[in-house]
């Protein structure tokens, strides 16, 4: 979810088009840029809402705690 999250923003200021940036977006861009190349690289970029939601469901029946 993180990931498609960041993927629509950064999809959104790519058509948005806006050139001048503040340091502060520069260094959003940055932490989007850097979290995407990091989850992009691990096994939950496959993941989806509905599998996330049928596991949850799947380990609901063993009373797992935090």
């Amino acid at each position: 979810q993180v990931f498609q999250l960041l993927t629509d923003l950064k999809q959104q200021r790519k058509e948005s088009g806006k050139n001048k940036q503040s340091s502060g977006q520069q260094n959003l861009n940055t932490i989007v840029y850097e979290t995407l190349k990091y989850i992009s690289k691990t096994p939950c970029r496959y993941q989806s809402p509905e599998t996330v939601r049928d596991f949850l469901i799947a380990m609901k029946g063993h009373k797992l705690t935090k």
